[in-house]
């Protein structure tokens, strides 16, 4: 089943595994959309009531957190995973899988071995645009990995190169962007769409990435930096023209359906996207 049926049947989609346990559920077309993002639960559909805390469940809960707060990402990891699966409907396991999201960022963005990274050993003559090209990443993921200043490598040097396929669905019903490994669902924005719907639906891929875009408004050029320039500090362009993915000097305008067709994000949540996303990456807006 493709992407956009999956959204639009309405089914419950569970995502086990490396990334974790996450339950979305597109909310009838007779629901408001929640401000609260994709977890909205259909009235035809109650959701299961939780069940009581254990001390168990509870005494992994914080062993969890005190690993996640120290830096012990793996570890912190696999303790949400336990939860979630010894605790599927309970207050600590909304908890733990709210977290698992923030720790699977923080494992794609350290040097700590994954999964889903390769080591590369730097040969003669590479640069880290090569590399990036090569298996399909960021030169920004690569420097933020690999803890570097700058864009200096020397041969033998062995680099941490994720290994993930990014995707992203727009959700315009909900004002939310949902960031996606494979089919393993990273984190959930939330983003501004179009005004009266008019940001375009379908499938669409990224084809340039401006670092502090000027903005080609009606009224003429407007550099960054400047507070008329609503495009803020990071620029993912579709392959539509005219139509992307961007920063905002309007924090306040997130959530709502404002914006003149594209797909607007906090500067520091685009900035996040921008260090993962290479050109080619796929985009499904969805009604």
């Amino acid at each position: 089943m493709n992407a956009r049926r999956w959204w639009g049947v309405g089914i419950a989609a569970v995502v086990v595994g490396g990334i974790g346990l996450f339950v979305f559920r597109h909310p009838a077309a007779s629901e408001a959309p929640s401000a609260a993002g994709p977890a909205a639960v259909s009235k035809m559909q109650p959701a299961e009531p939780k069940a009581p805390e254990s001390a168990s469940a509870k005494a992994l809960l914080a062993q969890a957190e005190r690993a996640r707060t120290q830096g012990s990402f793996l570890e912190a990891k696999q303790l949400y995973q336990q939860i979630l699966e010894q605790n599927p409907v309970s207050e600590v396991a909304t908890t733990a899988q709210q977290r698992i999201g923030e720790v699977n960022l923080k494992l794609i963005l350290s040097p700590v071995a994954t999964p889903d990274a390769a080591v590369y050993t730097v040969q003669p003559g590479d640069t880290l645009s090569k590399i990036a090209r090569q298996f399909h990443t960021t030169v920004e993921l690569l420097k933020i990995s690999n803890g570097l200043s700058n864009d200096r490598i020397r041969p033998d040097q062995r680099l941490k190169v994720a290994k993930a396929l990014f995707s992203l669905i727009v959700d315009k019903s909900q004002n939310t962007l949902m960031l996606k490994n494979n089919e393993q669902i990273l984190k959930v924005y939330r983003c501004a769409t179009g005004e009266g719907g008019n940001t375009p639906v379908g499938a669409f891929k990224i084809v340039n990435r401006i670092v502090d875009p000027p903005w080609y408004s009606p009224n003429g050029v407007i550099p960054p930096g400047d507070p008329r320039n609503a495009l803020g500090s990071r620029w993912l362009g579709f392959d539509q023209p005219g139509y992307g993915i961007h920063g905002t000097t309007d924090p306040d305008s997130i959530g709502k359906s404002i914006t003149h067709g594209c797909v607007r994000l906090n500067n520091a949540d685009v900035e996040e996207l921008f260090a993962l996303l290479p050109e080619g990456t796929q985009v499904l807006v969805v009604d």
